[in-house]
């Protein structure tokens, strides 16, 4: 049980609620049977109160002790009024009070379990999908093996409408993979030889083969289940805040008791506030709704890590976006070919083609895809190999080619320098045909169609005051895009340190809210007030981050701006709003319009409401963004 469930409201045993609230609806349904029966000479007059004594030895002592316990560690929560209701209605025999606080606090706890489980259900649904063996190949031998004895390298067998079990690349076959589960995209996948392929990814009609390039503990499904697993053993600020609420609700409540008790000289009535003074939509209420809100985040898409950045991020007034992969598309397009040395445009594009098909670079799907959209058919390479920093050699169509960098190219030719165009925005590689200098290959990374929208709205109607740009890049580029979507403040050529240094000051003035997505941005995600990971890429970004957006999509950071809001007003509404009516009970009890029996159902009545305007959480509005 996670420390979420185990706070909320934590007065019983783990798993022991549910039975203490049947215990206590037979014990009461027992005294008002026994009432309902005339008396006779040989039934003790005792016996009606039997049940209810029962009730409360088995569901009020463990709970008055415990109580008693955390009393006596100098910890005083609002369960307290709880503990002073029961044993107040053991000290005026009002024993069927007592039991009703019993089953008010029992089955409260019970209709939260209940709540959770609901909420939750996407993450078991998460846990269930995962297959438990995969189909290994070994030579022409196929069997099945469980799921924690793959090993990267081994060769897998995804059949038709399978989940893919690990993270891996396609090494035969082609076809389409449904990752809306993991990504949100809702549409297919294709998928070739070399393409990646994420483990709880559904395949298509066409088994594939694929080698596993990592262990299922360390792929991409396992991750999602260990952040989102993560995020219910948070203690986040605003169940916290339920504490601080129920630091001046108690003792208002047992002033308001005492009162009541001294001024009309009827203890009763001091049990009768207490009863509809007891808590529970303080304790209730707050989890409830984290949980839903956890749930409804996850059906968009977003894995809330720790929930305290759903309370934290109403605060952020600066807001600091990372540039690659955040506000472009992280996937640069080739922009222009510029041969040289007797190679024409389309012969320079299939001869790099060729080598680029077998190569991670992230130039490689530009330069393939720009091949296949000008209806070209990449030339066959062989003796490839990359050497770490080095670039690509290979021979292809009968000539040595590499592939470098302009600084690695002066340095194996220093003459092409007078025949290499003027170094533009965005990235390039240069080609080496036979040691001489063949051409150039121009990039370009766009930016989001939605970036320029999400920036404008985000201001507005999030109240962010500031909005910075920072990246590694060089300045050209960098500044070229904050001009084109309006972004004033800009830090460019930032190293991870210097990232970490500038989120560091802008916390210190204000809260901040940094969304990146590369290795290099995880120590500034957690210098932030709230980090969001972009698009799940890395492990280790996702690790750094509060919530993680998988989708590459920045409307999903609205959403999680929006499900942020939503979760604290529909917490502190429930909180509140259910104390407000303890309240109004309360002076009806101190009163003495109300007895100690009928404020117990009067509480329960606002227990149940709480919770169920708790539960809106994890129901959709018919939409969460708004731009």
């Amino acid at each position: 049980m996670t420390d979420e469930k185990r706070d909320a409201p934590g007065l019983f045993p783990p798993g022991a609620s549910s039975v203490i609230a049947v215990l206590s609806v037979v014990g009461i349904a027992a005294h008002l049977a026994l009432r309902l029966f005339p008396s006779s000479s040989v039934r003790p007059d005792w016996l009606p109160q039997a049940p209810l004594l029962v009730v409360l030895l088995l569901g009020g002592l463990p709970l008055v002790v415990e109580l008693a316990v955390k009393a006596y560690r100098g910890e005083f929560g609002s369960d307290l009024l709880a503990g002073v209701s029961i044993l107040t209605a053991a000290v005026l025999e009002q024993y069927l009070a007592g039991a009703l606080v019993v089953l008010m606090l029992s089955g409260g706890q019970t209709l939260e379990s209940f709540a959770v489980r609901r909420a939750s259900s996407v993450l078991d649904a998460l846990a269930k999908r995962i297959p438990t063996v995969a189909h290994r190949l070994r030579g022409d031998a196929m069997g099945d093996v469980r799921l924690e004895d793959v090993n990267v390298g081994d060769r897998l067998v995804i059949f038709p409408h399978e989940i893919c079990p690990v993270d891996g690349t396609v090494v035969e076959g082609t076809g389409t993979m449904d990752e809306s589960y993991l990504t949100g995209e809702p549409y297919m996948i294709a998928k070739t030889v070399g393409s990646q392929v994420l483990s709880g990814a559904i395949n298509g009609i066409a088994a594939i083969s694929i080698r596993a390039d990592r262990q299922a503990v360390d792929s991409r499904y396992a991750t999602i289940m260990k952040v989102m697993k993560a995020s219910e053993q948070k203690r986040p600020r605003l169940r916290r805040l339920g504490d601080q609420l129920g630091a001046w609700y108690t003792p208002i409540a047992l002033t308001i008791a005492a009162l009541a008790w001294m001024i009309s000289g009827e203890s009763v009535r001091f049990l009768a506030v207490l009863v509809v003074a007891t808590p529970c939509p303080l304790l209730i209420a707050i989890p409830v709704a984290i949980i839903g809100a956890i749930s409804l985040s996850a059906r968009r898409g977003i894995i809330i890590k720790d929930p305290a950045v759903m309370e934290r991020v109403e605060g952020c007034r600066t807001a600091i976006f990372d540039k690659t992969g955040t506000l472009t598309y992280g996937r640069p397009q080739l922009a222009a070919i510029l041969p040289a040395g007797g190679f024409s445009a389309e012969r320079l594009l299939r001869v790099v083609a060729g080598v680029e098909q077998y190569s991670r670079h992230p130039l490689a799907t530009a330069v393939l895809e720009a091949a296949a959209a000008r209806g070209l058919k990449p030339f066959a390479a062989s003796e490839l190999s990359e050497a770490p920093g080095q670039g690509l050699t290979a021979r292809v169509d009968g000539q040595s080619l590499h592939i470098t960098s302009r600084r690695k190219l002066l340095g194996l030719a220093p003459e092409a320098v007078t025949e290499m165009p003027p170094q533009a925005i965005g990235l390039e590689c240069l080609v080496l045909a036979d040691g001489r200098y063949a051409g150039t290959l121009q990039f370009r990374d766009q930016p989001r169609g939605d970036s320029g929208p999400f920036l404008k709205h985000v201001g507005p109607l999030h109240k962010i005051n500031r909005i910075l740009l920072i990246s590694g890049d060089r300045e050209v580029e960098v500044r070229r895009l904050a001009e084109e979507l309006g972004i004033h403040e800009v830090y460019a050529g930032q190293s991870p340190e210097q990232k970490l240094a500038l989120v560091r000051d802008e916390t210190e003035r204000a809260q901040t809210l940094y969304v990146g997505d590369g290795i290099n941005d995880a120590p500034a995600l957690t210098a932030a007030t709230v980090g969001l990971a972009f698009g799940g890429g890395s492990d280790i970004t996702a690790e750094a981050a509060g919530a993680v957006i998988l989708e590459g999509s920045l409307r999903k950071v609205d959403e999680f701006l929006h499900i942020s809001h939503r979760v604290r007003s529909i917490a502190l509404e429930s909180a509140v709003g259910g104390m407000l009516l303890s309240a109004v009970g309360m002076a009806f009890a101190a009163a003495g319009y109300l007895t100690p029996v009928a404020g117990a159902v009067l509480q329960e009545l606002i227990d149940v409401l709480a919770i169920a305007n708790a539960l809106r959480v994890s129901i959709p509005p018919r939409s969460l963004s708004d731009y």
